[in-house]
């Protein structure tokens, strides 16, 4: 079986016979998964096996797992904060803070590697504002050269547990208010405003190796009329042209507001992907994925393949068991524990991104 263009979700923790089928479609490349995915470690770990077992080489399995108010997997999974925290230990002690998100970064991916995840979307490179609440305290800081600092310091600890990174939402989702979840996000900003500030991070992290990049369902009208993850001028002029991006391109979830501008799910999906995206999200309405696998004609490059092949996770992850008996998983879970968030200290609030997740719970 081949794999394709397209990542698709599934309704529970278990696969059912139209998830199979879907899902061994050869359009379908991935499988994202959220919290109503997971049950227990043991559970997911068998989850990740059968979607595997669908297709060979293996669909990418990836999952939402930033820290603080979005992480897919809890319960048996280390606690971890939202970026912000990492920021503000930053303010005053950088050092610290970069060692800290090193830890979180091999924390987060190696939890996630045991348990047959490949990839996790994160981390944000986002720019706090203060204005927007869907990102929020999922960004560093409003310092670009924060941002780069932890965020490259997130990277090396999840390149460390064998998981590549995707950078989001380019060329920045932090200067508005509006949700793409629920709306379409207008940026009245110039080219030379968001060049100046919020494309520093993206620049200098692919300039350090970045393997994949999540645009944003955000229009910036002065620069193009197109939300970036449908445009030319973000994805191939900018992106693959200015900062010579050479990974791989998320769509970001086709079914939201954000992107309802583009038309039909099909014509969006075909959109996103000839504007420059690799891999087109479709999530949470298994009935426009279905439509998709039956409309979109679509021949996906020889160089979106090769890209893909690069994100799966590095083979032969250690253990749940392995990683308890290795010095520096539960150094590192120490560390983290001692920012106080097992113990309830920071109240971490809503998952902004919930919203999209609970059509099937």
């Amino acid at each position: 079986m081949t794999l394709g263009p397209l990542m698709l979700d599934v309704r529970g923790t278990v696969l059912t016979d139209d998830d199979r089928k879907r899902l061994s479609h050869p359009l379908v490349g991935g499988v994202i998964l959220f919290s109503r995915n997971f049950e227990s470690p043991a559970q997911l770990s068998r989850l990740t096996t059968d979607i595997r077992s669908l297709k060979s080489p293996p669909l990418l399995i990836a999952a939402d797992q930033e820290g603080g108010r979005v992480q897919r997997f809890r319960e048996g999974f280390t606690r971890l904060p939202p970026m912000r925290v990492l920021g503000k230990v930053h303010d005053s002690h950088p050092h610290q803070a970069k060692t800290l998100a090193r830890e979180v970064g091999y924390v987060m991916a190696a939890e996630m590697r045991a348990h047959g995840v490949d990839l996790s979307f994160a981390p944000v490179l986002d720019l706090d504002y203060g204005v927007s609440s869907v990102i929020g305290d999922r960004a560093f800081h409003d310092d670009p050269q924060v941002v780069i600092d932890l965020a490259h310091a997130v990277i090396q600890g999840m390149k460390d547990a064998g998981m590549a990174a995707c950078g989001k939402h380019f060329p920045g989702h932090g200067f508005i208010a509006a949700d793409s979840h629920i709306a379409i996000p207008i940026d009245d900003r110039d080219y030379a405003d968001i060049a100046l500030k919020d494309l520093l991070p993206f620049r200098a992290l692919i300039d350090m190796g970045l393997q994949a990049i999540m645009p944003a369902h955000v229009i910036y009208p002065k620069i193009d009329a197109n939300p970036a993850g449908f445009s030319r001028f973000w994805l191939h002029k900018v992106l693959r042209g200015e900062l010579d991006f050479q990974g791989m391109i998320f769509s970001d979830d086709l079914t939201m507001e954000g992107a309802a501008m583009a038309g039909d799910i099909t014509t969006r999906a075909l959109a996103a992907l000839e504007a420059g995206c690799d891999m087109a999200l479709i999530c949470n309405k298994p009935d426009l994925a279905d439509e998709v696998l039956a409309q979109l004609d679509f021949d996906w490059s020889a160089a979106s393949r090769a890209r893909l092949a690069r994100l799966h996770g590095e083979p032969h992850p250690l253990t749940m068991t392995a990683l308890l008996e290795q010095t520096a998983y539960t150094r590192a879970r120490h560390a983290i524990a001692s920012l106080g968030l097992e113990s309830g200290n920071l109240a971490l609030g809503p998952d902004p991104t919930e919203r999209t997740d609970n059509t099937h719970s």
